[in-house]
């Protein structure tokens, strides 16, 4: 099928939505588009698209009544918070990984074994091991920080490859998750227990949190988004399946794995309150869609120490 959509102008777009019966500003929704291209919101609006399930051939084009551009803005502004969020826990979480990973791994085979040795990563293949290599070996080439540079100096003529605690921290987050995949499982479980989880367990949290990661640097949508990949929810922790039972679906479950991992490698953290103030600031979102269940401040890892079953909690 031939693509027959046209360009059309800032103002063209607005009077589009005017006329599809969204209300607004003309003024003020063009320049809007003018800052977030019109493409990217319709990912906003779409939840407002008028449909009639009886009439399958029913026209999309159309807005339910009292669809305003004030509220599709809303939606993203909040989302556009809510990935800064989101990306805040996940880095942390990330340099803890990267810092766990390096120190076992270096204490149990050595500064260069992962690079001299497949057996250390006993969990790939040749094949994967060498591609892990490579993908080191073009971030190691291509990084301009002084210490990549310095170690390159004193010790290049005795050493092709940086001491696993260097190298790990110029890594992608994608060949950290290959090295952590790679490790022998008793090192895998020293590297989770800090998190408080089995490892399987969160093995799928990487898996998830680098795929959330991704999305946000993207600057992809976050809060009615539903995951392809989930995470594991643990089922022998009470706090997961009582009284509510976390899922792993949509967002709820993602920010639930991050508050839990906070609590533990970062307990002085305020940021769990900063998520619960973003919800207050912005109580018309429906949080259904972020997989919310309607009492989850009575989860027990959303608790507030001054209210035990988070009964204060927005």
């Amino acid at each position: 099928m031939e693509y027959t959509k046209l360009p059309l102008t800032y103002g063209e777009q607005a009077d589009q939505l005017l006329r599809r019966g969204m209300t607004g500003d003309p003024n003020l929704i063009i320049e809007r588009l003018q800052a977030v291209s019109y493409y990217r919101l319709s990912g906003y609006w779409y939840p407002f698209r008028e449909s009639n399930p009886n009439k399958p051939d029913h026209p999309m084009d159309k807005f339910r009544a009292g669809t305003s551009f004030d509220q599709v803005w809303n939606r993203y502004v909040f989302d556009r918070r809510l990935r800064l969020h989101v990306l805040d826990a996940i880095e942390r979480i990330e340099i803890a990984v990267r810092s766990q990973l390096a120190y076992h791994h270096a204490l149990r085979y050595g500064p260069f074994a992962y690079a001299d040795d497949q057996s250390s990563m006993p969990g790939c293949t040749r094949e994967q091991w060498h591609d892990f290599l490579d993908s080191c070996r073009r971030v190691v080439n291509r990084s301009k920080d002084v210490f990549v540079r310095h170690f390159r100096e004193k010790y290049g003529d005795s050493h092709s490859w940086l001491p696993v605690w260097m190298a790990v921290e110029i890594m992608t987050f994608g060949s950290v998750l290959t090295f952590h995949r790679g490790c022998h499982h008793h090192l895998r479980r020293d590297l989770a227990k800090p998190f408080g989880v089995h490892a399987t367990v969160f093995d799928s949290w990487l898996l998830t949190l680098n795929t959330v990661r991704n999305i946000c640097a993207h600057h992809g949508r976050l809060w009615n988004r539903e995951l392809g990949v989930k995470p594991k929810i643990p089922a022998r922790i009470a706090a997961w399946n009582a009284p509510i039972k976390v899922t792993g679906e949509r967002m709820f479950g993602v920010l639930t794995v991050c508050k839990w991992c906070l609590d533990r490698i970062a307990p002085q953290s305020r940021w769990a309150e900063r998520v619960r103030q973003l919800l207050s600031e912005f109580p018309d979102i429906p949080r259904l869609s972020m997989g919310f269940p309607a009492d989850w401040a009575t989860c027990t890892i959303w608790a507030t120490p001054d209210s035990p079953r988070g009964a204060a909690s927005p």
